[in-house]
């Protein structure tokens, strides 16, 4: 098969989808695949159409690639993709609806509340700061509504952090959340399939020295501490893949997708966030839960490709 691996692109995770891309293509070939390899421009659409792929392996991260953008492209020229699809994309890359569905289909999402830039200039938004700490307590998780890897989140642990942490969120989109903090252990969940999805074995990744796993945490060896699976309770990795599972249909998923995790000190789940198009690099958490389900990494990038033409 000819397969069009899609990474790199303008994103603030160029470098992090060009580490993908690169391993993707590395088991495409290793599997016997005629693989072209696209760093995503502005001639994307003219390159696939020249190139005639039979499929394109979605690799790229970030803005362009997990908000339904470059899905869309691919449906207009009938070519089959990996992953999720534009509606299910456009609504795990906003985190405020999917949150919304989180809520609608009854999965523990912790409480948040979320404004646009311009309810700060031209409504005073600010004046209901105190009543936002008040409601949903300090620490508080100050976070971009659009934006992956865990880019232009904050950790702020009193009122005086807030605004800094807001001004840093809304660099990175114009919509900005303000979620209560839940302390426990960070899991992650890695979904696959399109008519029954399945979960791999939970991971839990322990930042050293650092609030939560953030961007340097995720992509810097040595930062994190990484079990897989994660040393749990049968009943609480067993809830883990019901929610994980439960996540990955509410938004409507199909192919792949990560799901993120706290479990508090009284062993409650609550989902952070879904992944549509989920790290594929030496330190990403889908490989290592597929190592953990005995599936090595050319077997898991296999049955992704092979989930497209399902999804077609």
């Amino acid at each position: 098969m000819r397969v069009a691996v899609l990474k790199g692109g303008r994103s603030l995770e160029r470098e992090v989808s060009l580490r993908s891309g690169a391993n993707a293509e590395a088991a495409l070939r290793r599997l016997g695949h005629d693989v072209l390899e696209v760093d995503v421009d502005q001639h994307l659409v003219r390159t696939l159409r020249n190139e005639r792929p039979d499929a394109a392996f979605i690799a790229l991260h970030g803005r362009g690639g997990e908000d339904g953008t470059v899905q869309e492209l691919l449906e207009i020229l009938e070519i089959p993709y990996t992953g999720p699809g534009v509606l299910a994309c456009e609504r795990t890359w906003d985190k405020v609806v999917a949150k919304a569905h989180f809520d609608a289909a009854g999965i523990p999402t912790p409480p948040a509340y979320a404004f646009r830039q311009d309810a700060f200039r031209e409504l005073g938004a600010a004046e209901a700061l105190p009543d936002i700490r008040e409601r949903l307590g300090l620490p508080l998780v100050v976070k971009p509504a659009k934006q992956g890897s865990a880019l232009g989140i904050s950790v702020a642990h009193d009122a005086a952090e807030v605004p800094g942490a807001l001004m840093s969120a809304l660099s990175y989109d114009d919509r900005v959340l303000l979620e209560r903090f839940v302390p426990g252990r960070e899991l992650a969940i890695s979904v696959l399939g399109t008519g029954e999805p399945w979960a791999l074995p939970v991971v839990e990744a322990t930042p050293i020295g650092r609030d939560f796993y953030d961007f340097e945490a995720r992509y810097t060896p040595g930062l994190t501490e990484f079990v897989a699976p994660a040393r749990l309770p049968d009943e609480v990795a067993q809830e883990a893949a019901r929610l994980a599972i439960a996540c990955f249909r509410a938004l409507g998923c199909r192919g792949l997708s990560r799901v993120d995790m706290i479990l508090d000190p009284d062993d409650r789940l609550w989902v952070l966030e879904i992944n549509a198009i989920p790290g594929m690099t030496d330190t990403s958490l889908l490989p290592k839960a597929a190592e953990a389900a005995g599936l090595g990494f050319d077997e898991v990038v296999e049955r992704i490709l092979a989930e497209a033409a399902l999804g077609a």
